[in-house]
């Protein structure tokens, strides 16, 4: 079954790269760029998973998630970043980060936790 995923990464690049694969597996794909065009979008309509990049405009992604979770929005959540090392402790403690991948990641790699973060979530 098809999910709704938002990308949220200020590379245009890793935002197509990511929207291909994830519709050639069957997703619908919205994307944004900043953290507040990312906080817009899900107060707007529901997703089935966020993908969202540590160091992104406006708002960087763990200010987006616990604002998401002041606004009581709850979803899934991978967190990509280029610096897996010094922000893995903090984000493992966050209720809502079902996975943490590391810039740059093999495409094979996210898919697979992508896959699985929406296994889990099945209801």
């Amino acid at each position: 079954m098809a999910k709704k995923i938002l990308i949220v990464d200020d590379e245009a690049g890793i935002r197509l790269l990511l929207k291909e694969i994830l519709k050639q597996d069957g997703h619908h794909i919205c994307q944004a760029k900043t953290g507040k065009e990312a906080l817009d979008k899900m107060t707007a309509a529901p997703f089935d998973l966020l993908i969202i990049d540590y160091h992104i405009p406006i708002l960087d992604g763990v200010a987006v998630l616990q604002q998401l979770q002041e606004k009581g929005i709850h979803l899934p959540c991978i967190f990509m970043t280029g610096m897996f090392e010094m922000l893995v402790d903090e984000l493992e403690e966050m209720d809502f980060v079902t996975g943490i991948i590391a810039k740059p990641f093999h495409v094979h790699e996210l898919l697979k936790l992508v896959r699985g973060t929406l296994c889990e979530t099945k209801s």
